[in-house]
């Protein structure tokens, strides 16, 4: 996620945002080894090198966390209508982390969060393939030439999707609801609610449950953990392996 410079120098110690603007202004300031004079200029954190009179900002430790977000909190580090943020549930956390991707407001699982933007942006980038697993569950039985279209890639706005793969997980029959496992690799907006209005069956209920090999094992809603070592370089290596 994007920061803007004065930000970024701002949280390394180094000045107030109001100096930090005096000292890019000044050409003072480098990212990447080239000399940034403009204001608006933005930086990954994590991923791009900045430097003040030639000495680069301390970097953060790295940090990754596994945290089961609950339905009713926004995926973001500030919201403007004062909801609870995903920001809130990490509040113990000294350095400053984003979320990996999305989910929307009423859905429910496994979230990533991190301050290593290379990673992320391997993680989320389509190309890359790092399958997510979901729960839903959807209004009615949606018959398997309806899940087909799915499997083989549905149209909506912004595009047609990658083929999904779909199985039956429950039916019930007292609430006429079907449980249904997808499994993408794809990040649209909404995509899994969208689908599935697409064939005509909408998600009443939604759940994030594994993220590549990650789950929620142990957690319980609103509850995180770290990431052991182990998993954040399995991480790597399948954004690598993507990638070559």
């Amino acid at each position: 996620m994007l920061e803007r410079l004065q930000k970024i120098i701002a949280q390394a110690g180094i000045s107030s945002r109001r100096d930090a603007e005096e000292l890019i202004k000044a050409g003072r300031v480098t990212v990447n080894g080239k000399i940034i004079t403009e204001l608006g200029t933005k930086v990954e954190p994590g991923r791009d090198r900045v430097a003040v009179d030639g000495k680069p900002l301390k970097s953060e430790k790295y940090v990754y966390i596994l945290l089961y977000k609950p339905k009713g909190v926004v995926t973001t580090l500030e919201d403007p209508r004062g909801r609870k943020t995903v920001a809130n549930l990490t509040a113990g956390i000294p350095e400053r982390i984003y979320p990996v991707g999305r989910l929307d407001y009423n859905t429910e699982g496994l979230l990533l969060m991190t301050n290593d933007g290379e990673l992320t942006h391997a993680l989320t980038h389509p190309s890359h393939e790092i399958t997510k697993t979901y729960l839903a569950k959807v209004e009615g039985y949606p018959p398997e030439e309806k899940l087909d279209r799915l499997r083989a890639g549905i149209k909506l706005e912004d595009g047609i999707t990658a083929p999904a793969k779909i199985n039956v997980v429950a039916i019930d029959r007292e609430k006429e609801l079907t449980t249904l496992e997808l499994i993408i690799h794809e990040g649209k907006n909404r995509q899994i609610r969208r689908m599935c209005e697409a064939i005509g069956f909408p998600v009443k209920n939604l759940k994030r449950v594994q993220f590549a090999f990650l789950t929620l094992e142990g957690l319980r809603r609103g509850q995180y953990r770290q990431l052991l070592a182990g998993e954040v370089e399995e991480l790597k290596r399948l954004s690598r392996k993507k990638n070559n």
